[in-house]
């Protein structure tokens, strides 16, 4: 068997290639690299209907399954929303650690807020089942059903990577899980969600070398 693998998963409109500029860093802890395209990855309207916690869990569950046989540690990486996707498939699964960057926590609250941002409202929702707002993202009833009807319990040792300028996921949220998860918390006030500029991804870098 061999020793130390990292699983990453990546966020919306994100691709398994994201892995390659972290391979050589990845080696330099003695960790091999491992990533997947999930189901439903892709930009347009028809891919993404996949692209769902019910959508992505059978692949996330099935190349773990394939990792933790291969490997006698395994440590997730995951991204964005690539962390709630993760936490629903792989919760109870015997994951060493967990490394989460700008994640999306709390599905519920990511919806709720995006229907006030819409100005609409839940009974609006649920009567139209889905609603196409102005900023790009398609509310669905369903979807808020399935995240309320299927809590996460995640007990895996986590350490987060929170961005200052952040706008997808509320610094109260961050602390919520951080401090009912017993989570380490790393904050870069001058990040957004997306890690991208060469100074960011500096830090990124520098951050995950430190969790490893």
């Amino acid at each position: 068997m061999k020793e130390k693998a990292v699983l990453y998963i990546h966020g919306k409109h994100g691709s398994k290639e994201e892995l390659d500029r972290l391979k050589p860093l990845l080696q330099t802890k003695g960790y091999d690299g491992y990533a997947i395209d999930l189901p439903g990855h892709g930009q347009s309207k028809e891919d993404l209907t996949s692209f769902t916690p019910w959508g992505t869990k059978p692949l996330l569950q099935t190349f773990f399954g394939m990792l933790s046989r291969d490997y006698s540690q395994v440590t997730l990486l995951a991204n964005s929303i690539g962390c709630y996707f993760s936490m629903h498939a792989l919760q109870g699964k015997p994951i060493d650690n967990a490394l989460f960057i700008s994640p999306i926590l709390s599905m519920e609250r990511l919806i709720t807020d995006m229907i006030a941002w819409a100005g609409v409202t839940e009974a609006m929702l649920q009567k139209d089942k889905e609603i196409h707002t102005e900023f790009g993202e398609i509310l669905s009833w369903d979807y808020l059903q399935f995240v309320r009807k299927n809590p996460i319990k995640w007990e895996i040792p986590t350490s987060v990577l929170y961005a200052g300028h952040d706008t997808l996921t509320s610094r109260d949220t961050i602390d919520s899980f951080v401090n009912s998860h017993n989570a380490a918390l790393t904050v870069y006030e001058n990040g957004e969600h997306w890690f991208h500029t060469p100074e960011q991804l500096e830090f990124l870098d520098q951050w995950i070398l430190k969790q490893l």
